[in-house]
């Protein structure tokens, strides 16, 4: 079964297991601060719990638990391999925390996975005059694969190349489709 929690600060909800809602609803700790009715999605789209608490001699110190990293942490813990200590989103939707789409993953894959700031809009293609560069990145060396005439077989190109070089783990760019305009 799966729950969907409404977040404090926007229309979103976090998507849970039942396992996961379970534990966040019955851990003494999550109960006492009111865990669970208390997450909102911070500036980078994860769900986070945070909490400001004053200090003993004065101050203030805020507590902040990432709701992703919680997961993986209490459910997750022995997939987590040599190198691989950030976790993300296999479907890409940070507040989706189902046990099934939590992966622990190498800053280098994280890097690859994270969305575009092309301004074309696909990872690897720039504009050149009137055509498309696809570029990717080895070992932290450019690497040309082509020039092309529209971005769309620039990013096709640079998909092939991605998966070609990194499998599973490659950033793979979703094509737009052209909408035909009619009279």
């Amino acid at each position: 079964m799966l729950y969907k929690v409404k977040l404090k600060n926007a229309d979103d909800t976090v998507i849970l297991d039942s396992k996961v809602y379970e534990y966040l609803t019955t851990d003494p700790y999550l109960v006492k601060v009111d865990f669970i009715n208390n997450l909102r999605r911070h500036s980078s789209g994860c769900a986070v719990f945070q909490k400001t608490w004053p200090k003993a001699g004065g101050g203030y110190k805020t507590e902040t638990i990432y709701l992703h990293k919680l997961v993986a942490e209490k459910f997750l813990g022995d997939s987590k391999g040599s190198g691989k200590n950030l976790v993300g989103a296999k479907n890409g939707n940070k507040l989706d925390c189902r046990l099934d789409n939590l992966v622990y993953r190498s800053r280098s894959v994280a890097s690859r996975q994270r969305k575009t700031s092309s301004k074309v809009g696909y990872t690897g293609v720039y504009k050149e005059n009137n055509r498309y560069r696809a570029v990717i990145s080895v070992n932290r060396k450019s690497v040309h694969i082509g020039m092309f005439s529209t971005a769309e077989e620039a990013a096709l190109a640079y998909n092939k190349k991605s998966k070609e070089l990194f499998g599973d783990d490659g950033k793979i760019n979703v094509i737009k489709k052209k909408v035909a305009l009619s009279n």
